[in-house]
């Protein structure tokens, strides 16, 4: 019956500042300002397909974990350098200091983290191909190569 994630919504300190961020630095496009509620809406990827909302709230914010879908090479050869061209600390899954993006074996799956300006963790995903191993827990890519099958 579910077929996958169409819309989450997160809370964000500053409605517009939060807008800008995620339209021109990560590439979101606007679908909808409500200065009266305050909400926006945007657009991830393809019109119509899957939704980020953003919810103004001054106080009490609870911070949330997404992640978006990015292509492999992107991860392995730019998004560090993208990230922290915007002033954006990349970060493994181990939070080891370590910005070297980490496979989930049991998917299998490359990821790299960060944070946006309110602390919400968000993350750059590429689903990898073959099976998955969930013995080899959460390796490099460099790992990966190497012990899959």
């Amino acid at each position: 019956m579910i077929t996958g994630l169409y819309e989450t919504h997160i809370q964000v300190s500053d409605l517009k500042k939060s807008v800008e961020f995620y339209t021109q630095v990560l590439g979101l496009t606007l679908a909808h300002y409500d200065e009266n509620r305050p909400i926006a809406f945007l657009w991830i990827g393809e019109d119509k397909k899957a939704m980020l909302g953003l919810w103004e709230q001054a106080e009490n914010l609870q911070k949330r974990h997404f992640a978006f879908s990015c292509d492999k090479e992107f991860i392995l050869n730019s998004a560090a350098c993208f990230l922290n061209d915007h002033h954006l600390k990349p970060y493994n899954f181990l939070k080891n200091k370590s910005a070297t993006p980490m496979v989930f074996s049991w998917m299998p799956a490359l990821a790299i983290y960060f944070d946006d300006r309110d602390g919400n963790q968000l993350e750059l995903i590429s689903i990898l191909e073959g099976d998955g191993q969930p013995e080899l827990g959460i390796i490099t890519y460099e790992e990966w190569l190497k012990l899959k099958r």
